[in-house]
């Protein structure tokens, strides 16, 4: 028989058992994690296929996992890929104070309800990610401000857009609000027919240079 001294460190905010057993003079360590914990829901090919098919590599993956968990960490640990309701994703900060939150949901929401699963957040947060192309980046814009799912950004979609960068904070007269989406069209609408098509629109976003650095997201 021999005595057995259990010692708990932290790492990466994990308890960690050590146990450092003395038979005679021989020395073995024994790293044990607690059941569940340190170990990855995810197995190296699914990994592989999530880095193939996102902007991230397999450590921003499994980083995004772990912050899709935080949202609601007893469904998620459970179920890796759990659907979680629109009213729990927007809890995600960098959402939570964007305009077009609900929008944002939807659009990337496989259901088109606004409620995601992991793999419809991953996809959102690589495509507002600092790697994602700008042509990536304009075609989710462009089905973002597209209110009515036309395949057109016409004048009421250019007025949603306008009234929700504005905020509750600034209330423009009505006939302020036409003006500047009168502007808008007079600037972009190449075929005068009162909408932007989606190349009108990604006109605009190859002459905006800061257009990738305000279309982003951090994890």
């Amino acid at each position: 028989m021999y005595n057995a001294v259990r010692v708990q460190l932290f790492i990466a905010k994990l308890p960690v058992y050590i146990i450092i057993q003395k038979p005679g003079v021989c020395f073995c360590l024994c790293i044990l994690y607690k059941m569940g914990q340190g170990k990855s829901q995810f197995t190296e090919e699914e990994l592989q296929d999530y880095e193939d098919l996102t902007y991230f590599t397999k450590k921003e993956v499994l980083y995004a996992h772990t912050r899709f968990k935080a949202l609601a960490p007893e469904k998620v640990g459970h179920n890796k890929n759990a659907k979680l309701p629109m009213a729990k994703i927007l809890q995600y900060p960098e959402l939570r104070v964007n305009p077009f939150r609900d929008r944002i949901c939807k659009v990337f929401s496989s259901s088109s309800d606004g409620d995601c699963t992991f793999e419809d957040f991953l996809d959102m947060m690589s495509v507002f990610s600092d790697n994602a192309p700008k042509a990536v980046k304009a075609e989710h814009a462009f089905r973002i401000f597209d209110f009515d799912g036309d395949d057109m950004i016409g004048v009421s979609d250019l007025r949603e857009v306008i009234e929700r960068l504005c905020g509750p904070e600034l209330q423009l007269a009505d006939s302020e609000l036409q003006q500047l989406v009168q502007n808008v069209l007079e600037e972009a609408d190449l075929d005068d027919d009162g909408a932007l098509s989606f190349a009108e629109f990604e006109h605009i976003i190859d002459k905006s240079s800061d257009f990738t650095q305000t279309f982003r997201i951090r994890l």
